[in-house]
């Protein structure tokens, strides 16, 4: 079963939280002008049910592929970028 990840903190320089057994964990960090999100899962994760949470995480959070890495073990982990916009005042 795949539960979405939830975020360590927006904009903080840590590095990626290992969720537990059954669970994908993540961590946001931001450089340059986008801002990356790591998402691991894990090896009970089904690859229809990891495209599945991708799918999502693009669709709504406006995330595109930047990175995708296999473990020894079964362990992926996905890097997700989406530009930083940022908004000016207009009064």
């Amino acid at each position: 079963m795949v539960s979405r990840a939830t975020p360590t903190g927006s904009g903080s320089a840590s590095g990626p939280t290992a969720g537990s057994a059954g669970s994908a964990g993540s961590a946001w960090r931001k450089h340059g002008q986008y801002e990356y999100r790591v998402v691991t899962i894990d090896r009970a994760t089904s690859v229809p049910d990891a495209r599945r949470l991708l799918t999502e995480e693009a669709e709504y959070g406006r995330w595109e592929l930047a990175r995708t890495r296999l473990y020894i073990g079964g362990e992926r982990r996905v890097w997700l970028r989406r530009k930083i916009i940022k908004v000016s005042a207009t009064f």
